[in-house]
C-alpha cells in the first residue's frame, strides 16, 4: 500500500502540514531566551538513539512533538542576538518562503528538461551578481553548495588554464589568513603539498603585496608556474580584505589567474555605504560568493563566477542519458555543463524571492548595520582594559581576548580564555567562536545579526570577563 503522505498532495494537505511545521519553529523562535540550551552530546544522543526508525508514528503532530525533544528545543539559534560565533546568519522571510517552494517542487538544476524556468532564474541571478562584481559581458557562473566548492571549482579552472605539462611545477599563492579550502582544493586537484605558497599578512591581516611580488618573481626564476593567486575579500577570522587593486596589477603583470574569495565579503556588493571596500574585485578571473553568509540566505546558497564563460568548459562532461554531446549545437541550457555537481537544488530561488521582495538595497542595509555594529564593538573593546583586540574590523568580525587583572603569563591568559568560551557555551547564555593569533588563543565575535545591539555585545563581554576571572589558574597567578 502506497503511503498517503505521497498520494495526498492536495493543496489543503500540503498547506496544513507545512503550516504546522512552520508554526512549531516560529513558536520556538519567539520563546527562545538563549541561543543554545547548553545540552551536551552525552545527554542528547540517548534520546535520538532510542527512537526506532522502523516504527513510524503516522502522524505529523506526533512527529513534530518528537522533533521538539530531539532538535528544536536544543538547536543553536542564529537568530538570537547573542549568537556571535561563526559565519552563520539569521535568514530573511522571503528566503524561507523560497525554501518551502523549491523543496515542494523539487526541481533539479542540472538539465533544462528538469528545471525549465528554474534554469533561467539561476542564470539571470548569475548575470546580476557578475554585473555587481563588474566582470564584464563575457562573465558566467553557477550556483554551488558553498565557498569550499566554489574555491575548488575556481582553482580547477585555473589549473586547466595554466597549460603546463607538469602538475608538480604548479603553485597557488594565498595569504596566511586565507580559507583552509585553498589547501584542500590543492589536494583534491592532485597537486603536491608544496603547491600552496603562503604569503604573510600585515598588521591588519591583509596580504602583503611586496611579499606576493617577491614570490611571483621567485616562481618565474625557478621555472615554476604560478597558476593562481587567491585574494580574500573577508577572511574568516578577521574579516580582512586583501589589497585587491595591487594584487590584480601583479597578476596582470605576471599573467596569473586571480581568484577572489569573497564568500564573506560579498555582502559589500549590495552595500549602500561600504561598496568601495572591495574595489578591485572587478579585475578577478573568478570570484566566490556565499549568499548564505552576508545576503542573509538559508544554507545553501552560493556561487562561483568567472570573467570568461568559456573557461567553464573545463567542468563539462557529457552523458548520453543526461546532456548528450549531440545536443550541444542546439544550445540547450543545461547547467550541469558548468557545474561540479549533477543533481542540484534550486537554491537560487531563495535569493530571487529576496531580491524581488526587499531589493538589493534592503539586503545591503542589513549588512551595513552589522558592519556598523562591529565598529561599535571595536570601540568598546579598545576602551576596556580587560580586553586586547587585534584589528579594527573591515567587515563584521572582532578578534580579541580577555586579560584577567594581574595575570601576566601568556599561557594562563590562553587557558583563561579557553575556559571562558567553554563555560559560556555550557551556559547557553551566548555563543562566541575561538581562533589562534600568532600562536595564542583568542576569542571571536562574528556579527551577522542586525538585531544584535551594542548592549548585547557589552553584556557578552561582561560574561566572558566573569568566566575568565573564575578560571582557577588565573586566580592562582594573581595570588602569586
Amino acid at each position: 500500500m502506497r503511503s498517503h503522505l505521497l498520494n495526498d498532495l492536495t493543496a489543503e494537505h500540503y498547506r496544513r502540514s507545512v503550516t504546522e511545521g512552520v508554526e512549531r519553529v516560529a513558536a520556538q523562535l519567539a520563546t527562545t531566551e538563549r541561543p543554545f540550551t547548553g545540552v551536551t552530546a552525552d545527554t542528547l544522543a540517548p534520546r535520538i538513539e532510542r527512537i526506532d526508525l522502523d516504527r513510524p508514528l503516522h502522524d505529523t503532530a506526533a512527529v513534530l512533538d518528537e522533533l521538539e525533544e530531539i532538535y528544536l528545543r536544543d538547536a543553536v539559534y542564529f537568530h538570537h542576538p547573542r549568537y556571535l560565533a561563526h559565519l552563520n546568519c539569521p535568514v530573511v522571510i522571503p528566503a524561507v518562503v523560497g525554501e518551502a517552494v523549491l523543496s515542494a517542487v523539487n526541481s533539479s538544476l542540472d538539465t533544462w528538461d528538469q528545471s525549465a524556468g528554474g534554469t533561467l532564474i539561476e542564470r539571470r541571478l548569475i548575470d546580476w551578481t557578475a554585473a555587481r562584481v563588474g566582470l564584464g559581458p563575457a562573465a558566467d557562473g553557477v550556483f554551488t553548495s558553498g565557498g569550499t566548492q566554489s574555491n575548488l571549482q575556481a582553482l580547477l579552472l585555473a589549473r586547466e588554464e595554466a597549460k603546463t605539462g607538469s602538475l608538480g611545477r604548479l603553485r597557488i599563492l594565498a595569504s596566511e589568513a586565507s580559507h583552509f579550502s585553498v589547501q584542500k582544493a590543492a589536494k583534491l586537484l592532485g597537486l603536491g603539498q608544496d603547491t600552496v605558497i603562503t604569503i604573510p599578512v600585515d598588521r591588519d591581516r591583509r596580504m602583503q603585496t611586496v611579499a606576493l611580488a617577491r614570490e611571483l618573481e621567485r616562481c618565474k626564476q625557478d621555472g615554476l608556474t604560478a597558476m593562481a593567486v587567491v585574494a580574500t575579500a573577508g577572511t574568516t577570522d578577521f574579516g580582512s580584505i586583501d589589497p585587491l587593486p595591487e594584487i590584480a596589477g601583479l597578476c596582470a603583470a605576471y599573467g596569473v589567474w586571480l581568484h577572489v574569495d569573497a564568500a564573506y565579503g560579498c555582502g559589500l556588493l549590495a552595500s549602500v555605504k561600504y561598496r568601495d571596500r572591495i574595489a578591485g574585485i572587478e579585475h578577478a578571473d573568478s570570484v566566490t560568493v556565499d549568499f548564505h553568509k552576508s545576503f542573509f540566505q538559508p544554507v545553501s546558497s552560493s556561487a562561483v563566477l568567472v570573467r570568461d564563460a568559456a573557461t567553464l568548459r573545463h567542468a563539462t562532461y557529457h552523458a548520453d542519458y543526461l546532456n548528450p554531446r549531440r545536443t550541444a549545437p542546439e544550445r540547450v541550457p543545461n547547467q550541469v555543463d558548468k557545474s561540479l555537481q549533477t543533481t542540484r537544488r534550486f537554491d537560487a530561488l531563495k535569493l530571487w524571492l529576496t531580491l524581488r521582495t526587499m531589493g538589493a538595497d534592503g539586503i545591503g542595509e542589513l549588512f551595513d548595520e552589522v558592519c556598523d555594529l562591529a565598529q561599535d564593538g571595536w570601540r568598546l573593546l579598545a576602551a576596556d582594559p580587560r580586553f586586547d583586540v587585534v584589528v579594527e574590523p573591515a567587515l563584521s568580525t572582532l578578534v580579541f581576548r580577555c586579560v584577567p587583572a594581574g595575570v601576566t603569563d601568556p599561557a594562563e591568559i590562553d587557558r583563561a580564555n579557553l575556559h571562558a568560551r567553554k563555560a559560556l557555551f555550557a551556559s547557553g547564555d551566548a555563543m562566541v567562536a575561538a581562533t589562534r593569533v600568532d600562536g595564542r588563543h583568542y576569542l571571536k565575535f562574528t556579527l551577522l545579526n542586525p538585531e544584535t545591539t551594542t548592549a548585547d555585545i557589552a553584556a557578552v563581554l561582561d560574561l566572558i570577563a566573569g568566566h575568565a576571572e573564575q578560571y582557577p589558574g588565573a586566580s592562582l597567578d594573581r595570588a602569586s
